[in-house]
């Protein structure tokens, strides 16, 4: 298996340059969730009184934290476990989902709504207060990430239904759950397509290195096929 994986990768792992913008995309994301960071406790500090709405005033809490955390740690692991079998995907896929963290963070300073459910600091899973501050609702995170992932593996028809699937299973936790508005949910589609176009003109040396992947068109490696 490890043959395989090096010859798979070999020629990225001996391109000086790959492994510039290889370390180049990690550090962005590191960046984008430090800034990620702030951002979530700027609003959450300056949260103002929860506002009505028209999905989440007509339907009950339901204890979804558990799947709505560890859920989300295991899509990523999934994510991460693709991202590790070709690295040549890792660039294009970390810098994208930097960018949407970025811009994610500048719309969440803007606007600091409080959280529908009063209580929302108070869990029973603790892993979801270290993954929302409870200001940091615009817009969905868990629901615009898998979105993205979905845009950036469209060519591989199995990631592509998994992320999408994925996705709206977040937005059905999120709401009913009480951990987002529903616009910031319905929203998190419009703005994850805006974002990975963007993705697509800022990082495109990245991605046409990502397109040079078999992975990308759902091609195994091992078999050729």
């Amino acid at each position: 298996m490890l043959s395989a994986w090096l010859a798979a990768n070999d020629e990225a792992i001996k391109s000086g340059r790959f492994w510039k913008t290889w370390f180049l995309s990690f550090g962005l994301l590191g960046l984008a969730f430090v800034i990620n960071y702030f951002a979530g406790l700027y609003a959450t500090e300056r949260a103002s009184s929860p506002v009505t709405d028209i999905i989440l005033s007509n339907i009950r809490v339901y204890d979804v934290d558990g799947i709505f955390a560890y859920g989300a740690i295991a899509f990523w692991i999934c994510i991460a476990f693709v991202l590790l079998a070709d690295l040549r995907l890792s660039p294009f896929a970390l810098k994208s989902v930097s960018l949407f963290t970025l811009i994610r963070s500048f719309f969440v300073s803007l606007t600091h709504i409080g959280p529908f459910q009063p209580d929302f600091a108070v869990r029973s899973v603790q892993v979801v207060n270290k993954v929302t501050f409870g200001g940091d609702l615009f817009f969905s995170g868990h629901t615009g990430l898998p979105f993205l992932m979905a845009l950036v593996f469209w060519e591989n028809k199995r990631l592509r239904y998994f992320c999408l699937a994925s996705s709206v299973f977040f937005a059905t936790c999120a709401l009913l759950g009480h951990f987002h508005y529903s616009i910031d949910v319905f929203a998190a589609y419009f703005m994850t397509y805006s974002i990975f176009h963007l993705a697509r003109v800022a990082f495109s040396s990245d991605l046409r290195l990502f397109k040079s992947s078999p992975f990308v068109a759902g091609v195994d490696n091992r078999s050729g096929k």
